[in-house]
Order: structure tokens, then sequence, then C-alpha cells
């Protein structure tokens, strides 16, 4: 599995869709991912992927790591992959 199809089957599960629902333009807010789904979609995602994500919950606008939509996320995660893998 893709990293990129992997996070979309991560974000889905919390938002409680499809995977198919998610797409690459969509953000957290247009899925329903509340504040609380999007700490767990991190922690799913770091344990998915034995990464550590940048992202501070307590102010998330002010974290490394672009939450603005699916597409930001999943590019996020590949380079902290490519990062760790090198």
């Amino acid at each position: 599995m893709s990293i990129k199809d992997k996070v979309i089957e991560i974000i889905a599960e919390q938002a409680v869709l499809e995977p198919s629902d998610v797409t690459m333009e969509s953000t957290l807010e247009d899925l329903g991912i509340d504040s609380l789904g999007l700490v767990e979609s991190i922690f799913a995602i770091e344990e998915a992927f034995d990464i550590t994500v940048p992202f501070n919950a307590n102010e998330p606008e002010q974290s490394d790591f672009d939450i603005s939509s699916v597409s930001s996320i999943i590019s996020g995660i590949e380079k902290l992959v490519a990062e760790q893998t090198a």
C-alpha cells in the first residue's frame, strides 16, 4: 500500500467515511474531523509509518507540519518517511 493510500485510509477511518470519499483537496474540516480526530489521525499515521510528526496539538497553526489539506498531509508524511530512510 502506498503512503498516499494508507494516509487516506487513516483519515477516512477517523472521519467515518469511505476512502473514496476523501479527495486530495479535502480539508480535515470538510471531512468533519475535529481537533481530537486530528490528534488521533496523527497518532495513527505515526504508528503506521514509525515516524514522529512535528505537530503541536495545542497550537496547530504554529506547527511546521502543514495540515491544510489531505494533499499537504500526504506530502509531509512522504517527506518524513524519506528523511527516516535516508
